[in-house]
């Protein structure tokens, strides 16, 4: 396949690779790649491709069984949650979850940050729900997260439904509502990059397409006391307990993107260590980029310090054409991914977990040659 002068990069890295800071799908890590590659032909003996099995076989039934086995380790559940793997992207999940665990005119409760929040309230909203947004950021411009200390929910709401990591204006939430009714968390962008304490939250969903896998495959996890709260006569497809009962292979399921999240589960584990050390890993990448952006007099980060996402670096240029100038550079030195949002604007740096702390410096030595040549006040930055 031969591309248009418009998309080609020149490659940075000695492999021949980009600098991916793509928002999603995000950067793949190399050592998963490599391991794809190696059994592309022949899964485990089989003679033929993951993408080729059955969704019966023993093989991908093992792959779906495996991976929840280590999403459990990994964030240190027992048996108080179940696990499964839907289609659909997270956005199927803003039907789903009303759907389940609400009725037309039950009350149910939102937290609005923005972009993908907006979604979700828009998706339950046509179900007929009594839903109130009873705190928002965008009084603000979506510049910070609600503080969560002035969070009051009905009394009687059956949930209430928050994004734990904004990808679009760049806030996350870093804990979590402690209060009497279940907590559902949508966490596509920041599952599985981090530790995080479960104890408050009852629902978690996750598209695996920025941390842990490929578009295709939505992990959710439900405690399983929300199970007895799901309601009764809705469609199978719909309806959690379908999965639950099925194993995740009610239909054909992704069985090739489940693979990919398997083995970034495997990498997590087996070469990282752990959730702790990526967690280590996650937190200097984002570190060393608000560092550099805050010494500078060229690049400005308008998110709120307290509330700046640990995946998602936003940032602008005062000036509108060098703006563009810098999202041009950068994808010419093979940096790709870098500009912002379509209803946002302005620069988008996502530090999933396939990025590299090396890809982030590389980005800061570029950034940093490109404020000296135009910028007079900036603060020197030697990686």
């Amino acid at each position: 396949m031969i591309l248009s002068p418009k998309t080609q990069v020149k490659k940075n890295f000695s492999d021949g690779r980009a600098i991916n800071f793509y928002a999603g799908p995000g950067a793949i890590p190399l050592p998963v790649l490599e391991r794809v590659h190696a059994e592309l032909f022949n899964f485990n003996g089989t003679g033929m491709s993951v993408m080729e099995l059955s969704h019966r076989s023993d093989e991908i039934q093992f792959i779906i069984d495996d991976s929840a086995e280590r999403i459990k380790k990994l964030m240190g559940l027992d048996d108080q949650f179940e696990i499964i793997f839907l289609q659909g992207g997270g956005s199927l999940q803003f039907l789903m979850v009303p759907m389940n665990f609400s009725q037309p005119g039950d009350p149910i409760d939102y937290i609005d940050t923005g972009y993908w929040t907006g979604k979700a309230i828009r998706s339950a909203q046509s179900l007929g729900r009594d839903l109130k947004i009873i705190a928002s950021s965008s009084d603000y411009n979506h510049t910070s997260v609600p503080n969560l200390n002035q969070i009051h929910t009905r009394p009687g709401a059956k949930f209430l439904h928050l994004c734990s990591n904004n990808t679009v204006v760049g806030t996350q939430f870093h804990s979590f509502p402690e209060i009497p009714i279940p907590v559902i968390a949508d966490m596509s962008s920041d599952f599985m990059s981090k530790q995080i304490d479960v104890s408050n939250l009852s629902v978690i969903y996750a598209h695996a397409q920025k941390n842990v896998g490929l578009a295709g495959t939505t992990i959710v996890l439900i405690r399983k006391e929300m199970l007895t709260k799901i309601c009764e006569g809705l469609p199978e497809f719909f309806d959690y307990r379908t999965h639950i009962k099925s194993k995740s292979n009610y239909h054909t399921p992704p069985c090739f993107s489940i693979y990919i999240t398997w083995q970034i589960l495997r990498w997590i584990e087996e070469d990282i260590g752990g959730l702790e050390n990526l967690e280590k890993i996650n937190q200097k990448k984002a570190s060393l980029l608000y560092d550099f952006i805050d010494s500078t007099s060229l690049f400005h980060c308008p998110v709120e310090p307290s509330s700046r996402s640990q995946m998602n670096v936003v940032f602008t240029i005062p000036n509108e054409s060098l703006e563009k100038q810098f999202i041009y550079e950068t994808s010419q030195a093979g940096i790709i991914g870098v500009a912002g949002h379509r209803t946002r604007g302005g620069c988008r740096v996502s530090l999933y977990n396939g990025v590299t702390l090396e890809a982030v410096e590389r980005l800061i030595f570029f950034m940093n040659k490109f404020a000296k040549q135009h910028s007079t006040s900036v603060t020197q930055v030697i990686i």
